[in-house]
Order: C-alpha cells, then structure tokens, then sequence
C-alpha cells in the first residue's frame, strides 16, 4: 500500500490558538473565502490539477451491522456524519502543510478502493458485528501496512463487543493500553493528558457538573492499540471519548469549542494522522 509523505510543516504547528480566530461558526455559519452551500458553510478548496490524488483524504468505513436504521437510517458507522469528516479535513489543510482532500470518503469495509487508503475511521464500534467477508477484508488490509482509528464508544460493555469483533481479525493479538509517553501523544502537539471529549451537550454540562463520561462504570480515558511485529500501530483504540464530536460540533458552544475541540479532540487528532501517515 502506498502512502503520502507529509510536508515538514506539519511539525511547526506549534499550537492551535490560531483556530480560535476563524472556527466560532455559529452552527455551521460564518462568513468566509470559497464556501459552498452544501457543506453547510464549511469552507472547500482547490487540488492541485497536475496531482488531485496525492493528498490524504478522510476515509469513513461503513459496517454491515451495528443498529441500521439507527442513525437516519444509515446505521451507527454514521454517528457525527458529515461534519465531522468536513470539520477535520479542513482543520487538517488549514494548520498543517498537509495536502488535504475536503470531502473525504465514505467505504464499505469489503469495497477493494479501501487498500488505496492508508488510514480508515470507524465510530460506534459497540455494537457491530463483523462478517466473515470483513474480518478477512481487515486482516489483508492491516497486513498491508493500514491504520485504523476507531472513535466514540463507552463504558464495558461497548468495549467488550468490540474487543470481541476485533479479537476475529486479530486472534493472536491483544490490544496495549498506551502510555501518555508514546509518540502518539507529541508527534506534533504535545498533550499533557489523555484527552476525554464527551458530547457537546455533556461538555457544555461538564463546567457546572464536571462529568465528561458517558458510563460511570468506567470514567477514565483509554487509548488502547494494537500492534504489529515491529510496534507500529494497526489500530488505534480511543475508548471513554468522542473525538468527532468535537470535530463535528466545534462551532456550537464558545465553551466546547475552546475546552474540547481547540485543546483536546484535534491535537489528538492531527498527532494520530501524523503517526498513521508516518510509521
């Protein structure tokens, strides 16, 4: 599998003060260069005509199972879609020297077009259900040097099921809790903690009430992986946190904004893509 090579300006990002200048959208508003009606004012920008497929793009994977119907009827692989995808390729373009896609994809797990991707995202993993077809699809996909990062899922039972499911693709291998001293964590922003992101409505809640957890069960962060022969991480586990709902609703809540999606859900999520498209 073939993978882009970032820009070194990815690494002289430094922070992210300078998103607070232009992401105070109300919703999905405000005035911009280059918006486009569809995309609910989030802004779009040209490829490079001599070279539109050497850039990273955003890929969703759509699973066969996990409450379809659920979600607008689409199923629990679209929690947080579009906006999130949008939010965080567009984010990714702008603070970073990173050649960037701005409307990202969306993949069936057993679509051939998954292994020109070199990193996937899948949400909601609680509940689903793996066929056999996608099992064998993943483990030739991560063989071949993919990275998935999988997002928003809480509590024990969630991860059980999960684990469960991946247990299938990788029956020899046991997912790692990483310590905050892995790269993951300072590739390019250095984060002092493990993030938790909790919806927008428990994070607008969480400065009154403090919670930031969806199941008292099990309060804490994890941030889990697992590993190749070499160390290099397949599957990049986020459990007890929703990093695309910081994405996705960064412009609603001037206090979500600056306490989850400024400071927590995109370092995160920039390091991640800095290590997937790097390792």
């Amino acid at each position: 599998m073939s993978r882009l090579r970032l820009a070194l300006g990815l690494a002289i990002i430094g922070c992210l003060a300078a998103v607070a200048v232009h992401a105070q959208r109300s919703g999905r508003g405000a005035a911009a260069p280059m918006y486009a009606d569809e995309r609910g004012g989030i802004p779009v920008w040209e490829l490079n005509k001599e070279l539109p497929k050497d850039v990273f793009t955003f890929v969703r994977v759509r699973y066969s199972s996990g409450g379809r119907g659920y979600w607008g009827g689409r199923g629990r692989w679209a929690i947080d879609y579009p906006d999130a995808d949008l939010n965080f390729s567009y984010r990714l373009a702008e603070l970073t020297a990173m050649k960037v896609h701005p409307e990202g994809i969306v993949l069936d797990i057993t679509d051939p077009e998954l292994f020109n991707y070199p990193f996937i995202y899948m949400v909601e993993p609680g509940a689903l259900v793996f066929s056999e077809e996608e099992v064998q699809t993943l483990r030739r996909y991560f063989a071949k040097g993919g990275f998935m990062m999988v997002d928003d899922f809480w509590g024990p039972d969630e991860y059980d099921n999960f684990y469960f499911e991946i247990k299938r693709v990788f029956p020899d291998r046991e997912p790692v809790e990483l310590p905050l001293e892995h790269p993951i964590f300072h590739c390019v922003m250095s984060l002092k903690e493990k993030p938790q992101v909790p919806n927008v409505g428990m994070g607008v809640r969480s400065q009154y009430d403090g919670r930031t957890w969806e199941d008292s069960r099990d309060r804490d962060p994890h941030y889990k992986a697992i590993l190749d022969d070499k160390g290099r991480i397949m599957v990049m586990i986020c459990h007890n946190t929703d990093l695309g709902d910081g994405w996705e609703r960064e412009g609603e809540d001037s206090y979500y904004f600056t306490e989850f999606s400024e400071k927590k859900a995109y370092p995160l999520g920039i390091n991640i893509i800095f290590y997937a498209m790097t390792h």
